[in-house]
């Protein structure tokens, strides 16, 4: 095989054909996303902004815009080779140009209080996309966010019993991690489970081959609840504690309520 060819495979035909992630882009991406991470956490270490429970809520809006953004193209409102830039990885790149100016102007001319202006301009351009699809589509299946929502809080709320217990985990950002990863669990679940979909990515999709779609919602709880734990009882500073949880909070809620939100329309 041929390098144009190994690229053609492993990377352009997973793009082009939704054939979903193979295990060679899946571990580019994870070094990509490994390096990017380190590279975002240097940077804005040195500007000085917190890393705190504010900084991820604030975030939050521009991870339901990337969501709502990647179900418009879902639902062939882009036409290639215009959608595929709206596609994994690439729509990840969108939104941090989108979403870093924003944070950093803010940060810059509202000091601490950045957060407010920084979550309502994400706000408004989420709202303005979800307008988009609610009125251009047919809610065909309006019960999945509502129940992926609810099982992710009762398992949230079993989570804080046990971190309550183990005196660890009892932060606000721990939480928003397991309640993010819980919805996308619980998403994939009932999507393959009850309507038709199939995982995309390799290690999910070989556990739910294994054992059946009900296996994302207790592996995803119990491996998180492992990496918070882990994570809190690190010597790492609690910046980069928290900058991880952050991390770990959007690659629950980007493709959980994307999902959701796919399943939503049934597209």
């Amino acid at each position: 095989m041929g390098f144009w060819e190994f690229i053609k495979e492993y990377y352009i035909d997973s793009i082009i054909y939704k054939e979903g992630y193979n295990p060679v882009n899946t571990i580019t991406f994870a070094i990509i996303l490994i390096i990017a991470v380190y590279l975002i956490f240097r940077y804005l270490s040195r500007t000085g902004v917190p890393f705190d429970i504010k900084f991820s809520i604030s975030n939050l809006p521009f991870v339901i815009l990337g969501s709502s953004v990647r179900v418009v193209e879902d639902a062939a409102f882009l036409k290639p080779p215009i959608s595929y830039f709206f596609m994994t990885p690439f729509i990840y790149v969108i939104i941090f140009l989108i979403t870093f100016p924003s944070l950093l102007i803010s940060f810059k001319l509202r000091g601490k209080d950045y957060w407010r202006y920084h979550a309502t301009f994400g706000a408004i351009l989420s709202l303005i996309i979800l307008i988009f699809l609610f009125s251009s589509l047919e809610v065909i299946n309006w019960w999945v966010l509502p129940l992926s929502l609810l099982g992710a809080l009762i398992f949230t709320i079993l989570f804080r019993l046990i971190a309550s217990r183990l005196k660890r985990m009892n932060d606000d950002t721990s939480t928003l991690v397991m309640f993010a990863q819980m919805t996308d669990g619980f998403a994939t679940f009932l999507g393959i489970q009850y309507l038709g979909y199939w995982e995309l990515h390799v290690l999910p999709r070989f556990l739910i081959n294994t054992f059946g779609p009900w296996i994302m919602v207790p592996a995803k709880f119990f491996l998180f609840l492992v990496i918070l734990y882990l994570l809190d009882t690190s010597d790492e500073s609690e910046d980069v504690r928290e900058f991880v949880k952050f991390v770990l909070m959007v690659l629950g809620f980007a493709p959980g309520i994307r999902d959701a939100l796919r399943m939503t329309f049934s597209v």
